[in-house]
């Protein structure tokens, strides 16, 4: 540690990389707190967490009892042990009692990505809720035509304020926040919509996932899925580096071109080329076709079963999918091709969606496997953690990248924090005393 600190003083390592290290370091000491304690107030299995994205402070939780809670994580409520654990109650609970609380399972719960003053819920009882926070009361309702099984709003969204439901039904819907009012559907999918998930690095990319085993990727801006994903397209390992070759090259090998070779490349014999020539070709009717057609035309799947779960690290370039088969899969979003990362074997959740999890640096996914929390390596599959402390199923896990704190909730009822082992604190602590003690000789 001390090594490091010197290699960064003496600018071998910069601040970047020595940060990423030390927060790396902090996630394999991940293990069950034994100085934070979550009250949870549900009666029903825990179906959705999230930390808000502005403060990192706030935990929302949605359960099956139709209840939806918001705990503060940085300041504790009481103390036991001596002082040594802090119990965090929640600050405030909605449940059926409420007037126009939902009545049947909350499977979504989810912050507004700019502000705590909003969250939002969505249930089984066909709606999906807009709350006011300070108030705790409904300010926007939307009917779905189904079970609503998640819900999203885009992180880097600056021009509208769109949440993204899968139902049951086959359309994903877009609720507005700013009318009140649906703003479109997206058609492609042939099944339920479980699992949906915005682009971390474009606010108009959306990404939804079906039990029809299909991932489809839209543009907000346009009618139709503008890729589908298919397990069989595939290449080995990350994306491929950037050819060498630049434009500037390319620039000056035209320029060395002479005038009657740059015509003979372009029209054959130096003449026009004829309008008919540049017609595509029948083979590429597909090309030619309406966009809206493309998606119930491309029957492609991404995993054999439904897409339980769909997580997009922190750059937007790849794709985490999770499926009833139990199956792990990592996706190049630029190309659309499964990385054949060898996940290991796991047992995955069938009845229901699940929430991953990732790291900032995007270098650890974490997954519900049944009863157990497992620490992925995203790019070698290797399981590096495994965290085991729910007597149930567990369905849902929140990283926190600024509390450095793994949130996880499960069918036991229970909210449980995995926070970084003290020994590394403890360790500094007892180096630099040692550095005092030689110092003082």
């Amino acid at each position: 540690m001390w090594k490091e600190i010197g290699d960064r003083e003496a600018g071998k390592l910069r601040p970047r990389l020595f940060a990423n290290r030390i927060k790396s370091n902090r996630v394999r000491t991940l293990q069950l707190s034994n100085h934070k304690d979550i009250v949870s107030p549900h009666r029903g299995s825990i179906n959705s967490l999230q930390v808000d994205l502005t403060e990192g402070r706030y935990l929302l939780s949605g359960a099956s009892d139709a209840s939806a809670a918001v705990h503060d994580v940085q300041r504790a409520t009481d103390f036991e042990g001596g002082g040594l654990i802090a119990k965090h109650k929640c600050i405030f609970v909605t449940n059926k009692q409420h007037e126009r609380g939902h009545k049947y399972a909350i499977s979504s719960a989810i912050w507004y990505p700019v502000d705590t003053g909003l969250f939002v819920t969505g249930s089984y009882d066909h709606h999906i809720n807009v709350w006011d926070t300070n108030s705790t009361q409904v300010v926007m309702n939307f009917k779905m035509p189904g079970k609503v099984y998640r819900t999203a709003m885009s992180s880097v969204a600056t021009s509208h304020m769109l949440i993204a439901a899968g139902t049951e039904d086959v359309q994903v819907r877009l609720c507005d926040i700013a009318s009140g009012a649906f703003a479109h559907t997206l058609s492609g999918h042939r099944d339920g919509v479980i699992s949906v998930e915005w682009s971390t690095s474009s606010e108009w990319v959306l990404v939804t996932g079906g039990c029809d085993g299909a991932i489809r990727f839209w543009d907000i801006r346009r009618a139709g899925c503008f890729l589908v994903l298919d397990q069989s397209h595939s290449q080995l390992g990350r994306r491929p580096p950037i050819p060498e070759r630049s434009a500037a090259n390319k620039a000056s090998t035209s320029k060395s071109l002479s005038r009657a070779q740059q015509r003979k490349l372009a029209g054959g014999n130096g003449t026009k080329q004829s309008p008919t020539a540049r017609m595509p070709t029948k083979g590429s009717v597909r090309q030619r076709l309406h966009p809206g057609l493309l998606s119930s035309q491309d029957r492609a799947t991404a995993h054999y079963g439904a897409v339980t779960g769909l997580k997009l690290t922190e750059d937007g370039m790849y794709l985490l999918s999770a499926g009833s088969d139990s199956r792990l899969r990592l996706w190049d979003v630029e190309s659309g091709c499964n990385t054949l990362v060898n996940f290991e074997t796991v047992r995955l959740q069938t009845s229901k969606p699940i929430q991953l999890a990732t790291t900032q640096d995007s270098a650890f996914v974490f997954v519900p496997c049944m009863s157990a929390v497992k620490a992925f390596d995203v790019w070698s599959g290797k399981t590096s953690l495994t965290f085991r402390g729910h007597y149930e199923y567990v369905n849902c896990c929140w990283f926190s990248s600024q509390e450095q704190e793994l949130y996880t909730g499960g069918n036991d009822r229970q909210i449980l924090v995995w926070s970084p082992s003290s020994l590394i604190a403890d360790e500094l602590d007892e180096e630099q005393a040692q550095d005092q003690d030689n110092w003082s000789d």
